[in-house]
């Protein structure tokens, strides 16, 4: 399967120019069974990301545009009465697909967004008392445009903890730029991706992500690196057992992009800002120094002494 995975890395780099780093921990997070926070400006590629990622994975899409007047059953579905039958019939909503893109997620209600809650920790949804499974793969990539823009709010923690990554998509660099406008002068490359990838096959990856053998010198060492977030006297909420979670799955999905079926430390620190640093509140401190959660937490990666493991 290791060919499949290079083939989807290629692929999507036509597709999204010069994001090779970004597009590549979005795989290791479908692969972990993760979901995808996009925060960045409007304008660089955030959905078309999630669009071509769909494509190639061959997996069923739907997409919402969060608004104000977006409302829960237009995410979890709704039952109706059905006058032949006499019974109530479940709607399926927006999650009832194996990608769902919520975009623009800041740009709705917290009513809305805590719709997305149970669904993206247990792959369920309850209406009436009713229980209704996502299909599988499931992935939630959420795109928002940073905080203080026209409409937006910040997500609460909750919801940002239920992410299994973070990420930037940023400006391309003049060459790469180039390179886009001159692709797209005659067609769109989104427009004629296929699937290089089966959802089952994706399925099947993820088991075997699952199965990627860590270390206990790893477990101590990303433990450790957990409780020195939480006891970081700049860092008010740090690493949740969620978070330390989310870790390990991530960095095992790190290992299986190098086609090693163990993790070493270097996996773990490729990974770990982008797993934390939204999960951080920091203190008033911190602001004042003009510090951020990930200069924060590439300190404490520097601090924290890594183990030696067999096969490194």
């Amino acid at each position: 399967m290791a060919d499949k995975i290079t083939q989807l890395q290629r692929e999507l780099g036509t597709i999204i120019k010069g994001k090779k780093e970004v597009t590549d921990k979005i795989i290791m997070a479908v692969l972990a069974r993760g979901h995808v926070l996009l925060e960045d400006v409007p304008g660089v590629g955030k959905t078309t990301t999630a669009l071509a990622l769909c494509r190639l994975m061959g997996m069923d899409f739907n997409r919402i545009q969060f608004t104000p007047d977006v409302v829960p059953s237009d995410v979890t579905g709704f039952t109706m009465y059905e006058k032949q039958t006499g019974r109530f019939i479940y709607r399926p909503g927006a999650v009832m697909c194996n990608m769902l893109l919520a975009d623009e997620i800041n740009r709705t209600s917290s009513k809305t967004q805590a719709a997305l809650l149970e669904v993206m920790e247990e792959g369920k949804v309850t209406v009436d008392n009713e229980t209704h499974p996502v299909p599988q793969p499931f992935v939630v990539i959420a795109t928002e445009n940073p905080t203080g823009s026209s409409g937006t709010q910040m997500l609460p923690e909750s919801q940002l903890d239920r992410f299994m990554i973070s990420l930037s998509m940023g400006y391309p660099d003049h060459e790469n730029l180039v390179e886009l406008l001159r692709d797209r002068q005659t067609k769109n490359p989104l427009e004629n991706a296929k699937a290089v990838i089966t959802k089952e096959e994706v399925v099947m990856l993820q088991d075997q992500v699952q199965k990627v053998y860590m270390a206990d010198s790893i477990l101590n060492y990303i433990a450790t690196l957990a409780e020195a977030t939480r006891n970081h006297p700049m860092i008010t909420l740090g690493l949740s057992p969620r978070g330390t979670l989310a870790l390990c799955r991530m960095t095992k999905a790190a290992a299986f992009m190098e086609e090693r079926d163990y993790v070493i430390p270097e996996d773990v620190k490729k990974v770990f800002t982008d797993v934390t640093a939204h999960r951080m509140i920091l203190d008033s401190r911190a602001r004042y120094q003009e510090q951020s959660a990930k200069d924060i937490l590439e300190e404490i990666l520097k601090d924290t002494s890594a183990p030696k493991v067999e096969g490194e």
